[in-house]
């Protein structure tokens, strides 16, 4: 059996948590925790409070669906995702006006194996399958509320995010998806506001 460990790396945006969750691997195949309360209390004070959780979300998508950029204002969301299997090409891009980092982006692969990420309230989220039936599953902070559901389009090149996809292989994307706007399209007010901390 693997020894499990657990332990938190920050990311480009050091907001954004790569957490490796505890994980038993034997001659049946494996066992994880994806999430108990405590697992935040353990890692303070290096990283900031994780939760609390009010809802679950799951998505299944074919490789080249591509689900994003996503926040939500007001409501702003915390997201901790997990791969449950497949693979992904996640991004996370700060939205929050004032921030030291705002507009930037970053992107990261994540497999079941692989980390969970952590995305704070006011980073919009969205993540590329490389493989078919991935299957994503994310806690977030505060409930879906449809009418504060923002989008930014996923090829803004302002956001200069490293997708591998190929010019021949364009993303599956939904309606909104791919009509959504730019960065410096959306309006102040429908972006979240950096609180200095």
């Amino acid at each position: 059996m693997s020894t499990p460990t657990l332990g938190v790396t920050r990311l480009a945006l050091p907001e954004v948590l790569a957490i490796q969750p505890r994980r038993f691997v034997d001659a049946r195949g494996s066992f994880v925790e994806t999430w108990r309360e405590s697992h935040s209390h353990n890692l303070a004070p290096a990283v900031p409070t994780l939760g609390p959780f009010v809802q679950d979300n799951a998505s299944v998508s074919h490789r080249g669906v591509l689900r994003g950029l996503h926040f939500q204002w007001p409501h702003p969301q915390g997201k901790l995702l997990t791969v449950l299997s497949g693979a992904i090409l996640d991004a996370v891009v700060d939205v929050r006006r004032g921030s030291p980092t705002f507009g930037v982006g970053l992107t990261v692969k994540v497999d079941a194996a692989g980390p969970q990420l952590w995305i704070p309230p006011g980073f919009a989220h969205g993540f590329l399958a490389v493989h078919d039936q991935t299957v994503v599953i994310y806690k977030c902070t505060t409930p879906r509320v449809e009418a504060a559901e923002r989008r930014i389009l996923w090829s803004d090149p302002a956001l200069a995010l490293a997708w591998p996809i190929l010019p021949t292989e364009p993303p599956r994307l939904s309606d909104l998806d791919a009509r959504a706007p730019r960065l410096a399209d959306l309006p102040d007010d429908a972006l979240p506001v950096w609180d200095g901390a």
